[in-house]
Parts: C-alpha cells; structure tokens; sequence
C-alpha cells in the first residue's frame, strides 16, 4: 500500500516519506488531534499480500505494544488502511547506529554510554516477556538530544513476564549494564568490528579503578 502526500489515516495527515524497505514504508505525518508530528509504518503492497511479513508486522505491534521505556520507540496507536496493516510512532530525528559507525568510531566514553542505554531498554523488554532477537547497529537509533532507542521488533519473542533478575544490593536497571546473555539466537545479528568502537589501545597502565568496555558486540 502506497500512501501519498495529503493522504489521510483517520486523524493521521501524510506530510512526507521518510524512507522504505523490502517490507514498508515509514512516512512523517501530523496527528491534527494532538497538533503533533509522528511516524507511520505501514506494509507496501507486495507486503500485504505476504502471510510472513504480515505475521512479522503484526509481532512487532504486539511487541511494541507491551513496553513504555525511554530506550525504547515509543508507539501511539495501530490500524488498517485499505487492508495494510500501519503502526504510528513517535517520529525520532538523528540516525541509526550503522549510520554512524560509517563515518567512523565512536569515543570510548559514547561507546560506554550506548551500551549502557541499549542495555537498558533490552532489560525493560524482557521484563515485559519481549525478546528482540534481531539487535543490530540497524536497529539501535541514536537520536539528536542524545538518547539511544532500540528499533524493529519484527523478529521479537512474545514470552510470559518473567520476574525481575538483580544482583544482590542492585537493582534491575544496574543489574542490566552488568548482565551479558549468551546462548542461541534469531536474526542477522553480527559482530561490531573492535576497530570501529574502540580508541587506541593505550599504552599506559590505567589509573582509576573504573574501565571502559573497548569492544561491543551487537
């Protein structure tokens, strides 16, 4: 389904395309309820009439749906247009992970920073029984006032919430920048390469007891 510039979506304006992939497009519109901008994503017709890219969309509604956490996109409502299915998000100004990596890497201190946020956001999505299950720099969103948003849920896991998990005299959101999960996973994740995060391997022994991951893998 292609929308075009004018169109309407209940109370949703299109006001212009963001950008488009295999399975959708994501368009700016205006929201004339609330005279605020926002996001929809909305499958392309050769997506609507595909059981698997409908059955991902709609994952990634149900996902979305469970979290409220600022690590992650925060969604507004969802609907049908003309038999294609949309979500509609808060709209993000910045640039995804990938897109800055390209330009080079990060400070070791960003590098920290990121990790920590992403760490954040995961923790809250599992809280909720979500697993994302497809992280990668495509999917981790850096926006302009400086916060990190986790993208995509199309791959996620919907499970029962589990019960919050901290360390002994931490709670959950420390215990997220400390707990590195390992086993089987689904998606096209991949590893960062160490040379595009990480500064020049110092030299000298450090000399505070704090450190900074030189490597993250995404």
């Amino acid at each position: 389904m292609a929308l075009s510039v004018g169109e309407r979506l209940g109370p949703y304006e299109v006001v212009a395309r963001v950008g488009a992939g295999g399975m959708g497009e994501v368009w700016r519109a205006r929201d004339t309820r609330l005279g605020r901008d926002v996001a929809i994503k909305i499958l392309t017709k050769s997506g609507s009439s595909n059981a698997d890219r409908i059955r991902r969309f709609e994952v990634e509604m149900k996902a979305v749906g469970r979290l409220d956490h600022p690590n992650v996109l925060a969604v507004h409502d969802a609907g049908s247009h003309e038999g294609a299915p949309y979500l509609v998000t808060e709209l993000l100004e910045g640039e995804t992970l990938r897109d800055r990596l390209d330009r080079g890497r990060l400070p070791a201190r960003s590098v920290a920073a990121t990790a920590v946020e992403i760490a954040q956001g995961l923790a809250a999505a599992h809280a909720a029984g979500v697993v994302h299950r497809d992280l990668k720099p495509e999917n981790v969103f850096l926006t302009r006032d400086g916060r990190v948003k986790l993208l995509d849920f199309g791959l996620a896991k919907l499970v029962e919430s589990p019960a919050p998990i901290a360390f002994e005299g931490r709670d959950e959101a420390e215990t997220a920048a400390r707990l590195t999960v390992s086993g089987p996973s689904s998606g096209r994740c991949g590893t960062c390469r160490r040379s595009r995060f990480a500064g020049p391997r110092s030299t000298t022994a450090p000399t505070s007891s704090r450190s900074v991951p030189s490597s993250t893998r995404c």
